[in-house]
């Protein structure tokens, strides 16, 4: 009698549960702290909706197991991201903090424009009017990062700055807004930046617009 009463109670649970469909996606969702929330911040540039949109795999996602790897995959595809952090808020909410590139300068390649950030990354172009009056770069094959960091560490007046112009002999042209042209020498370019902000604002200066500094130990003036 015993064993036909086990023999029911298993039959019975086995009818049950072969003839339920649950209510949730054994793929997707979680019982443990199923994410419900998405929250991003610190982007400037990139959308809020794009963000939270490529981010909606993790949806009913358990908060504690979150793939970060996954994570990393979907937000580094965005060329203005460089980095990220995660924050797991309970019970149903991940906040995502995005750090953005900075562009300093716009790429002029042929036909193809990109932004070029401060260690020389490119970035795909997009019109925003925090960027709209960066200076352009003209030239192919450059080494801008190492170029611009100098400039920085001379303290050079990077806002008067109206365009870079590469030569393949290795070599730059500074262009600044009010129309002076710095053409500086292919070696050893420090020296002449540093003379150029010495000398720029002096009197006996303000009249010249070339600065030609391509003659070892010269400065031709025009």
């Amino acid at each position: 009698m015993k064993k036909f009463i086990k023999f029911f109670i298993l039959l019975t649970f086995l009818i049950i549960f072969s003839t339920y469909t649950p209510k949730f996606n054994l793929q997707y969702d979680s019982f443990i702290f199923p994410i419900k929330n998405i929250k991003i911040e610190n982007n400037k540039i990139l959308s809020q909706d794009t963000l939270v949109k490529s981010l909606q795999f993790l949806k009913h996602q358990s908060l504690v197991f979150i793939n970060e790897t996954s994570v990393e995959k979907k937000l580094l595809k965005y060329d203005f991201v460089s980095s990220f952090k995660i924050k797991k808020i309970y019970p149903d909410t991940i906040k995502i903090t995005i750090y953005e590139k900075e562009p300093v300068a716009i790429h002029i390649d042929s036909v193809n424009k990109f932004y070029i950030s401060i260690n020389g990354d490119r970035i795909k172009y997009l019109e925003h009017k925090n960027y709209k009056n960066l200076p352009l770069i003209f030239g192919k094959n450059i080494n801008f990062s190492e170029f611009y960091k100098s400039l920085v560490n001379l303290k050079f007046p990077i806002n008067s700055i109206r365009s870079f112009h590469y030569f393949d002999i290795n070599r730059w042209d500074i262009t600044l807004k009010n129309k002076k042209v710095i053409k500086l020498p292919s070696n050893d370019y420090v020296k002449s930046i540093e003379n150029f902000i010495e000398i720029v604002d002096k009197k006996a200066f303000l009249k010249y617009k070339i600065f030609d500094y391509r003659i070892n130990n010269q400065l031709i003036l025009n």
